[in-house]
C-alpha cells in the first residue's frame, strides 16, 4: 500500500503551552488534527472555568487563518478544586475532562494532588455527571524506581480508586508499560488508555546508550523494549480502549540541553507519518484510522470528524526540520532515528 485515506485524526493529549510558544507550535497541530485535548499544566495552572475559558480564547486567537481546529479544554485537579465550578464548566460544554497530576510527577505538576482522599468528593461529583478523569499514572514516592512508577501507581492508586468508584470514567494517559496495557485490557468498562507516538518508537536505550540524549527524555520515561513492544501490539490491535494521545510537549532547547533538563518530546509535526510507518511495520495500516480517528471520539462521546486525511508513501525519505523556530526559542523535533517515507498529502 502506498496511499491511505482516513478520517481526520484527533490528538487526545497535547501540550500547547502559552504565549509565544503557543503561537509557534499550534500550527503544527492544526495542520493535521481536527481536535485535541489540551493539557492544563500552565504556570499558573488552569484550575477554574474562568481559567479554561481564557486559555481557550488565547488558543483560538492563535489558530492559523482558516483553521477550524477545536481545542478541548481540561481543568487541573487540585485538593481545593471547586466541585460546583467544575460541574458548571462541564455542563456548559467548556470542559471535556479533568486532569490528575500527582504532585511533582512531571512538568508544572507542583500544584497537583498529594492525597487522593482529599479529592474523593470531587471525583464522586465527576462520576455522577459523567465527566472523565485523565490521569498521569505515576507515583512520586522517592523510594520507587522511576521505571517502576507506573506499575506502582496502578497497584497503589488506580486499582483502589476504581474499586471505590467504579462508575468514574478514567483515561490512563501516555501508557508506557506492559503492566498498563494489561491492566486496561483486563477492564470491562470505564477505563481506556492513550499512547504516544514516541513511546511506540523508542525504548530507554534512546536516552542513555551512547551518551545522554535529552531530546528523548520524557515523563513517563521510556521503558524497556518489552514494554515498547506491548504498546505497539495494543495500539495496532484495533482494541477500542487504546487511542492516540501524542503528549507532544515543546520545550525550548536551552531548557532541554542543560544540567537539569525538562521532560518532554515534541512530535506534533511528524506524528502521522511516523504512525503510518509503525502501523505498516506491524502489518496494521488498516487499523491506523481506528487508533487516530475513531476510538478517541467514541471514548469521549464525540462524533468522528467528517473530513479526511491522505497519507502517501514516497520512494525517497521525507525531510523534516531538525528544529522549529518559535518566538520563545528553537524547539527540537522528535527524530525517530530511521528514514520516514510516509507523508501527509
Amino acid at each position: 500500500m502506498t496511499e491511505l485515506t482516513i478520517r481526520r485524526p484527533d490528538d487526545w493529549h497535547l501540550h500547547l503551552r502559552d504565549g509565544a510558544m503557543l503561537e509557534g507550535v499550534l500550527p503544527h497541530t492544526t495542520a493535521h488534527f481536527a481536535r485535541a485535548i489540551i493539557m492544563p499544566n500552565l504556570v499558573p495552572p488552569v484550575v477554574t472555568a474562568a481559567d479554561a475559558r481564557a486559555y481557550r480564547e488565547r488558543i483560538l486567537v492563535a489558530r492559523p487563518e482558516g483553521s477550524d481546529f477545536e481545542p478541548l479544554m481540561t481543568l487541573y485537579l487540585t485538593e481545593t478544586t471547586d466541585a460546583d465550578d467544575l460541574a458548571d464548566a462541564h455542563a456548559s460544554g467548556l470542559v471535556t475532562a479533568v486532569k490528575l497530576y500527582p504532585a511533582g510527577a512531571t512538568t508544572n505538576s507542583a500544584s497537583g494532588v498529594r492525597d487522593i482522599d482529599k479529592v474523593m468528593p470531587i471525583l464522586e461529583r465527576m462520576a455522577s455527571i459523567g465527566l472523565p478523569l485523565c490521569v498521569h499514572g505515576e507515583v512520586t514516592d522517592p523510594a520507587i524506581d522511576i521505571f517502576d512508577r507506573e506499575a506502582v501507581f496502578i497497584e497503589r492508586v488506580l486499582a483502589p480508586l476504581r474499586a471505590r468508584l467504579p462508575e468514574l470514567k478514567i483515561t490512563m494517559e501516555h501508557v508506557t508499560t506492559k503492566d498498563g496495557v494489561d491492566y486496561i485490557k483486563s477492564s470491562s468498562s470505564n477505563l481506556a488508555g492513550s499512547i504516544t507516538t514516541h513511546h511506540l518508537i523508542i525504548n530507554r536505550n534512546a536516552i542513555l546508550a551512547g551518551g545522554i540524549r535529552p531530546h528523548y527524555y520524557c515523563l513517563p520515561v521510556a521503558k524497556r523494549e518489552t514494554h515498547r513492544l506491548a504498546l505497539r501490539a495494543a495500539a495496532t490491535s484495533g482494541d477500542a480502549r487504546f487511542f492516540l494521545g501524542t503528549d507532544s510537549a515543546p520545550h525550548v532547547d536551552a531548557t532541554k540541553e542543560c544540567g537539569c533538563g525538562c521532560a518532554g518530546i515534541f512530535t506534533a509535526t511528524n506524528t502521522m507519518p511516523l504512525l503510518a510507518h509503525v502501523f505498516e511495520e506491524e502489518g496494521a495500516l488498516h487499523r491506523l484510522e481506528a487508533f487516530t480517528s475513531l476510538n478517541g471520539p467514541a471514548w469521549y462521546g464525540l462524533p468522528v470528524n467528517t473530513g479526511t486525511m491522505t497519507l502517501s508513501k514516497r520512494a525517497e525519505p521525507v525531510a523534516y526540520p531538525a528544529k522549529i523556530e518559535t518566538g520563545a526559542g528553537p524547539v527540537t523535533l522528535f527524530d525517530p532515528m530511521f528514514p520516514v517515507h510516509w507523508d501527509v498529502v
